[in-house]
């Protein structure tokens, strides 16, 4: 009986992998596919990534899409760290309640949260382009990065900071080395989050881009409206597969991260 149950979990979860990666399986081949229909297989070809290379509006969605996923990401992770800090001290009523206010844009509606930024941005006449981009990314960013470095925060021992202070240490030097090595791994899944997250978003980032200005989620979008072109499923699969890289390197250094830690407690 129990090895019936077994059997039935691993399908269970079988069939939820299945639902959730055949599409991009099938997206990653249809990459692959020398004809131009979707619907029969044509032969093997990489002529659809040397395309894409070749478009120069691409290249230009490319790079914004890149700078703005990374500047986003570390100013969100310095902004967000330090939010964790100021939170962490407050008292239990009012700690909670600042979650509480951070916990909203992460439930509210991406749509509402673009519509918002806009009027925002049109009220104060500030013109569109890179930087109200730049700026509503950093904003719903913020979120995760405290949702991420704040429970391992409230984990730290506040003594061995105070213990550094009380050894002559300055306040920034006993931050950066006792409190900042074991806030690391924490924080570094909060920029993984980041990053990821402005990669991915579309409906904030068309309601808040200027004329000319796209990245790759605007451009596949406008693309597709224009019809799909077998250069999107080549696009899209190489925005999954760096996504995918990325997120085994920065495991694989929050591992490392944490058995350094746990070494130096010992």
């Amino acid at each position: 009986m129990k090895k019936k149950t077994n059997g039935l979990k691993k399908l269970y979860i079988g069939l939820i992998f299945v639902f959730m990666y055949a599409p991009i399986a099938l997206l990653i081949i249809q990459s692959f596919n020398k004809s131009k229909s979707r619907g029969r297989w044509g032969g093997f070809t990489l002529q659809w990534y040397a395309s894409l290379f070749q478009d120069a509006s691409i290249g230009e969605a490319f790079t914004n899409t890149i700078l703005l996923a990374l500047l986003s990401s570390v100013i969100s992770v310095v902004l967000g760290t330090m939010a964790c800090i100021c939170i962490g001290r407050m008292k239990k009523q009012t700690r909670t309640l600042m979650m509480g206010i951070t916990n909203i844009p992460m439930l509210n509606a991406d749509i509402v949260t673009g519509v918002s930024f806009m009027l925002l941005f049109l009220t104060l006449r500030i013109q569109f382009g890179f930087g109200t981009i730049l700026l509503a990314h950093i904003t719903f960013n913020i979120p995760y990065v405290i949702l991420s470095v704040m429970p391992r925060y409230r984990e730290l021992n506040p003594h061995i900071y105070e213990a550094a202070l009380d050894l002559g240490a300055s306040p920034a030097y006993a931050f950066f080395h006792t409190v900042l090595p074991e806030i690391m791994p924490a924080i570094l899944s909060g920029g993984l989050m980041a990053f990821t997250m402005s990669i991915d978003d579309f409906i904030i980032t068309h309601f808040t881009a200027g004329a000319g200005v796209h990245t790759l989620s605007t451009k596949i979008y406008s693309e597709v409206k224009l019809g799909i072109k077998p250069e999107m499923y080549a696009l899209s699969a190489m925005i999954f597969i760096t996504v995918l890289v990325l997120l085994c390197l920065v495991n694989r250094v929050q591992g490392d991260l944490d058995l350094k830690a746990k070494e130096a407690r010992a």
